[in-house]
């Protein structure tokens, strides 16, 4: 694992270890693929509750229970941590069963990273987010903005995609339907609600692993129309 200086806020830039939870999900997947051809990091950890379809000599996967956090905390050790879990309530049944993979998950891995002095955290979050709103998914996506800014960790990183495009292992028609609708719209508007544009997965992925070589301390936030231009940096580090 790389050092971190508070003093100097400086990270080193090669030889470090990323984690990854959500490694099976559609930013994830990408997230997990960019970071394995990535020269900055020499290892990827992924806590998933199945295997993943993919060997790779910087690959390390940990099969654990999610609702056994105490299982594996000793585990979350590393540099950059990957937030991408994420459900929907379709998919989802309830909203207690909503809340605790886009809430309690990720807030407890946030608390297990912290507690192991992991440096940066990156969370996939969602356009609209607000701990005010009326609307549950955005509510829930907003207070745990809050309360992952309460961590401490040493840079938070925080990506406000809009309506996801690409491809899922789970059928999201509402999510594709959405998608379809959005990009007409866009056009039929000429981009006036460029912040509800639809965007491609493995863009919010690229942007992602982009953000997290920039060794900026603090909190950022990346509303989805920012997203685009940070993924297009991505490329030309991976052929460093």
């Amino acid at each position: 694992m790389t050092s971190l200086t508070i003093s100097k806020m400086e990270i080193s830039k090669d030889n470090k270890i990323a984690l990854v939870f959500g490694a099976s999900g559609l930013i994830g997947g990408h997230v997990t693929q960019f970071l394995l051809l990535h020269p900055a990091y020499a290892t990827v950890i992924v806590f998933v509750r199945k295997p993943l379809k993919l060997d790779h000599p910087k690959l390390v996967q940990h099969i654990v229970n999610f609702d056994q956090p105490e299982s594996f905390k000793h585990l979350v050790k590393g540099d950059d941590l990957f937030c991408c879990l994420g459900t929907t309530m379709a998919i989802a049944g309830s909203k207690d069963a909503f809340y605790k993979v886009d809430f309690t998950y990720p807030f407890q891995a946030a608390q297990m990273a912290s507690a192991n002095g992991v440096s940066q955290y990156l969370l996939v979050s969602s356009v609209g987010a607000d701990p005010d709103s009326r609307f549950f998914y955005s509510r829930v996506k907003g207070e745990l903005e809050v309360a992952l800014r309460t961590m401490g960790f040493w840079s938070l990183h925080i990506f406000q995609p809009s309506v996801l495009l690409g491809e899922r292992n789970e059928n999201r028609f509402g999510e594709q339907l959405a998608g379809k609708i959005g990009r007409v719209f866009d056009r039929l508007t000429g981009g006036l609600l460029t912040k509800y544009r639809p965007i491609e997965a493995d863009v919010v992925a690229k942007a992602m692993v982009s953000a997290a070589q920039g060794l900026k301390s603090g909190e950022h936030i990346y509303p989805s129309h920012w997203l685009q231009g940070l993924a297009a940096e991505i490329d030309q580090q991976l052929l460093t």
